[in-house]
């Protein structure tokens, strides 16, 4: 009789909360229009805006903001998880420290970060990201940095140190920063302890939910997918073209979360419109248990019978969730954000790239007057054994290859930079050749249609720049046989130098022509 009753009594929990999730999917339809209709109006405003020649002055972004500030992204029953919201309803609403209003884009990635004890991951994680995304998918997609603390001053210190190193992104809307109200969190002092966990681990955990919670609700307005990030990863690249790709193949099938990294909370994609259905999901029980458990939880009470076995309800759960492989996210942290926790976590289905890509190159003597770190040599970089790795530079530095004896170059490829190091790029830098034999400027530049010749004090000749690490171009067969290719660097640069690709690209022999 005490068994049958306590079946009794789970079963009649289980029919409540899947009355209540039943409810709050019926609300976040019947919401649908008046998101719709804010989304527009936002739309039209923005509209408005790119057709005039003003710049984007505080009073237009706030008005941007006012907008946003309407949605119904805080679902009707927040003050109940979160009574304290009562008495503080602008308890929701973030501070938007760096941000442009974009909206309507196909992916909003989600990145929290705190304060860290010991070594802070986040600037090499924007970086991997971003060198991850294509330039033509930069207007499809943003990434949204929630700095979970309350102290303004370190808010805006992490604030002013990704402007300073993403100047070009945060300026564009790509790349926005956000924080929390004070009043956003309840008191944390009197969590029950459960599990065996500690007292700080419990906090630590609840308060990662409400963070979850918060920059869900910042980012279900403003695109099509969401995908949770964490600060301390690294990313393949074209990650974000694969997860659109993989995400269009499962349009036919109901599915509540695609899977590109099998490490807890990392990698994890949602249809954005879902958000509402999970944030009150999570909210409803903060206190309870860590968020990569209150997910499993939510698909189970979506889709598991009680009445059949486990193994029947990992089947059913896997239609909602779905895998893809090889994982696209990395965790690179050590020292995790709960004080004192070492973890060294790693995902076995992530496949590393090559830090480097080899090409067979033309003889040549290699020199530079970079400082090169440990055995990254240039030598090694040019046969294509390992990438080149040196100090920072300083305006007048140089990498230089002479050839062996003058020959006809038809293109180069250097790029900079590689998947775990992706800041370490080269920047104001320029391509230079120097011809094996005398060039008559005015001449040249009459046989050739828009090509403008730019000669040094030295002799050689300006062929191209690097663009966000890359320099990638062809060498007119004007300038014939080329002595020495050369990468000029003009300006001092904090950060340090990798190549992890060169490639020069000289003409085909006949007798090569005749073996193809």
């Amino acid at each position: 009789m005490h068994l049958g009753s306590g079946l009794d009594f789970n079963q009649r929990q289980l029919l409540e909360l899947r009355q209540r999730l039943f409810y709050a999917e019926k609300e976040n339809r019947k919401r649908s229009e008046e998101l719709n209709s804010v989304l527009n109006e936002i739309k039209r405003f923005i509209g408005d805006l790119a057709n005039t020649s003003t710049s984007v002055t505080d009073s237009t972004k706030l008005k941007v903001l006012s907008l946003t500030n309407k949605l119904p992204v805080h679902l009707t029953n927040i003050q109940h998880y979160l009574p304290h919201l009562k008495d503080h309803e602008d308890g929701i609403y973030p501070n938007v420290v760096i941000g442009q209003g974009r909206t309507g884009v196909s992916l909003v990635m989600g990145i929290p970060t705190v304060r860290r004890t010991k070594q802070n991951y986040l600037m090499d994680t924007l970086n991997s990201l971003f060198y991850g995304i294509p330039e033509e998918q930069k207007n499809n997609c943003m990434i949204v940095v929630f700095v979970a603390e309350v102290d303004s001053d370190y808010v805006n210190s992490i604030a002013e140190s990704i402007r300073s190193c993403f100047p070009n992104e945060t300026l564009s809307g790509v790349l926005e920063v956000i924080s929390p109200p004070s009043s956003y969190y309840p008191e944390l002092s009197n969590l029950k302890e459960t599990f065996g966990d500690s007292k700080e681990r419990v906090r630590w955990r609840t308060k990662q939910n409400l963070d979850y919670s918060f920059l869900m609700m910042y980012a279900q307005p403003r695109g099509t997918f969401y995908l949770q990030l964490e600060d301390d990863i690294i990313a393949k690249p074209e990650y974000t073209q694969i997860i659109n790709d993989f995400a269009v193949q499962q349009e036919s099938k109901e599915w509540m979360i695609l899977e590109f990294s099998q490490l807890g909370f990392i990698g994890k994609l949602f249809r954005c419109r879902d958000l509402p259905l999970i944030i009150e999901f999570l909210l409803m029980f903060y206190k309870d248990k860590p968020i990569d458990w209150l997910i499993d939880h939510l698909l189970w009470v979506k889709v598991c019978n009680p009445e059949k076995d486990a193994r029947h309800c990992e089947r059913q759960k896997n239609y909602l969730r779905i895998r893809y492989r090889p994982s696209l996210f990395q965790h690179v942290g050590v020292h995790s954000s709960l004080a004192g926790k070492i973890q060294n976590l790693k995902d076995k289905d992530f496949v590393k790239n090559s830090l480097f890509k080899a090409h067979t190159n033309p003889p040549a003597e290699v020199t530079t007057s970079l400082k090169v770190f440990q055995t990254f040599t240039l030598e090694k970089a040019y046969k294509g054994v390992e990438c080149f790795w040196a100090f920072a530079p300083v305006a007048g530095d140089y990498i230089l290859f002479s050839f062996w004896q003058p020959l006809k170059v038809v293109g180069y490829l250097f790029r900079s930079g590689n998947m775990e190091h992706p800041g370490d790029k080269i920047f104001n830098a320029t391509v230079e050749v120097l011809p094996a034999a005398e060039i008559d400027i005015q001449s040249a530049e009459g046989k050739a249609q828009n090509f403008k010749i730019i000669k040094t004090q030295d002799g050689y000749f300006q062929i191209g720049t690097f663009e966000n690490g890359i320099a990638d171009g062809i060498i007119s067969p004007i300038l014939g046989k080329i002595k020495a290719l050369r990468l000029s660097i003009h300006s001092s640069s904090p950060m340090w130098v990798l190549l992890s690709e060169i490639f020069i690209k000289r003409e085909k022999q006949e007798s090569e022509k005749r073996l193809l």
